[in-house]
């Protein structure tokens, strides 16, 4: 009976409740939006079979399948048991690969496309989106991560609770410079402005440079190389009806390394602060109310950064709330 299906625990299979009685939809995940294509024909059997022969594209790069009854999700778990297997076999933890999706609050990590195909890309998304969740899921609380190649923010990393921005240290061969300033102008106008041309040679600002890398790109003699790569996270943006932002920069120039460890002390940072008595709560609002000084201590244990690395000692969260204006008085 439809009347006896637990709703809480269909949203935790990755179900959603939708607006039609008795009818919910499936998403699967997608982490870093990288998928199998051999994995296709499942969704498209359970969109013919089970749905009403549509498939949405989540924001987030996993697939919605709607228009299904809710009396066949047993059904359909069966079948979506290779696409779950996919991400064990990656190493995600996940016990029983036949009964669905573990956990659906943790959202899917998204990512950029990355190096394997984007020239601006820093590193390697697509993998790092895997690492990450392979060190998060399956898990209940609500979290937006979002891995971008470099500082032109493609998957809109600034809108999530953790945005990880790749950053290259630009190694520079007077030697090879040919002074025609090509990356001088070009990061004037379309950067930063940290390079100058002072006695026939490139000086560039470590206190101005972002690490996109288009220095590299643009110099025609390869007087400009890539050094050690590195990691800009931005943390605490979200949208919803509260109070809106855009994240703020938190750490500049980290390693993989203690990225990987920052998540996963932000979990612990949850499980230890969260309001219980929420049906849920995201992890910035725990963070207004406990303070950031006491997640940037929590977050941080443990984790060793790199020499170069920069932590924000304050962070003025701009946004804006949804209260009474005087000016439309």
């Amino acid at each position: 009976m439809i009347l006896d299906i637990d709703t809480k625990l269909l949203k935790k299979n990755a179900y959603r409740v939708t607006k039609q009685r008795g009818i919910t939809a499936l998403r699967i995940r997608v982490p870093g939006g990288d998928l199998n294509i051999k994995y296709l024909d499942i969704i498209k059997e359970v969109a013919e079979k089970y749905g009403n022969g549509t498939v949405h594209i989540t924001t987030r790069q996993g697939f919605e399948i709607p228009g299904i009854s809710m009396e066949k999700i047993d059904e359909i778990n069966e079948l979506i048991s290779p696409i779950i297997r996919g991400l064990k076999d990656e190493g995600v933890q996940i016990e029983d690969e036949e009964g669905g999706y573990p956990a659906a609050g943790t959202r899917n990590v998204s990512a950029c496309i990355g190096n394997r195909v984007c020239p601006f890309a820093n590193y390697d998304t697509t993998a790092l989106a895997l690492k990450i969740e392979k060190l998060i899921y399956p898990n209940d609380y609500h979290v937006k991560i979002a891995v971008t190649g470099c500082p032109n923010d493609c998957i809109k990393a600034h809108m999530q609770d953790i945005g990880i921005i790749g950053q290259v240290e630009p190694i520079y061969d007077p030697s090879r410079c040919i002074g025609c300033q090509a990356c001088v102008k070009n990061c004037k106008r379309r950067v930063t402005g940290a390079l100058t041309f002072e006695n026939f040679k490139v000086v560039r600002d470590p206190n101005r440079c972002i690490g996109c890398g288009e220095c590299i790109l643009k110099c025609p003699t390869s007087a400009w190389t890539r050094g050690e790569k590195y990691y800009r996270l931005v943390i605490m943006g979200r949208t919803g009806k509260k109070n809106p932002r855009l994240a703020q920069t938190f750490i500049e120039w980290a390693d993989e390394e203690s990225v990987l460890k920052i998540i996963k002390n932000m979990y612990d940072f949850i499980d230890k602060y969260i309001d219980r008595t929420l049906d849920k709560e995201h992890v910035g609002y725990i963070v207004d109310r406990e303070g950031f000084k006491k997640f940037k201590e929590e977050v941080l244990k443990d984790v060793k950064l790199p020499k170069k690395a920069k932590v924000a000692n304050h962070i003025d969260y701009t946004g804006y709330r949804y209260e009474r204006n005087t000016i439309y008085d």
